[in-house]
């Protein structure tokens, strides 16, 4: 199943982004537009959440999913325009490539796969509870394991893959509703 950019609007409208979902991120009213240090926004290094994001969408989506690195990168526009937030995935993103490279000798995104799939796991990524001021681990779990997860079930192509007809947010018309289970 191709994830496309319509489906990471689609799962931002769900969540309530819109607006300049597609057009980036736009500095918040009151910052340098040159991006001195009166900017938050230019400490947050978008291009390493993107890329970090991506790496672990590849380990953490199904395997019959496809088009990931469109997909993530529309869906992270539109959720990085909230300055906190973005802070927040940085932070976390940060802390993921230092493990990565104390661990496995590079950064996240240059892993194999398995050995990024190894580096979730010896975190405790996949058993820790999310958590955004919490342990490393839960801070991962809910900023970047839970985002991704969030972007792909709440997509119409994610619902479908899960068996969910009609997303929270997303209408699927009278039809579908009238038809019943295993029409």
């Amino acid at each position: 199943m191709e994830l496309t950019r319509r489906d990471a609007v689609a799962a931002l409208a769900a969540l309530g982004v819109g607006g300049g979902t597609l057009s980036g991120c736009a500095a918040p009213t009151g910052s340098a537009p040159d991006g001195s240090d009166d900017d938050p926004s230019a400490d947050i290094d978008t291009e390493r959440i993107r890329e970090t994001l991506v790496a672990v969408a590849e380990v953490v989506y199904p395997s019959e999913v496809t088009g990931t690195a469109t997909f993530v990168e529309t869906f992270l526009k539109g959720r990085l325009e909230d300055q906190s937030h973005a802070a927040n995935v940085d932070a976390t993103v940060t802390t993921l490539n230092e493990r990565a490279d104390d661990w496995f000798g590079d950064s996240f995104p240059a892993l194999s796969p398995d050995d990024r799939d190894r580096c979730l796991r010896e975190i405790g990524t996949d058993t820790a509870a999310e958590d955004p001021e919490g342990r490393p681990a839960e801070r991962m779990r809910y900023y970047v394991v839970n985002e991704l997860l969030l972007a792909l079930y709440t997509s119409p192509t994610g619902g479908e893959l899960a068996g969910i007809e009609n997303p929270i947010g997303h209408s699927g018309g009278l039809e579908s509703y009238q038809r019943g289970s295993g029409a």
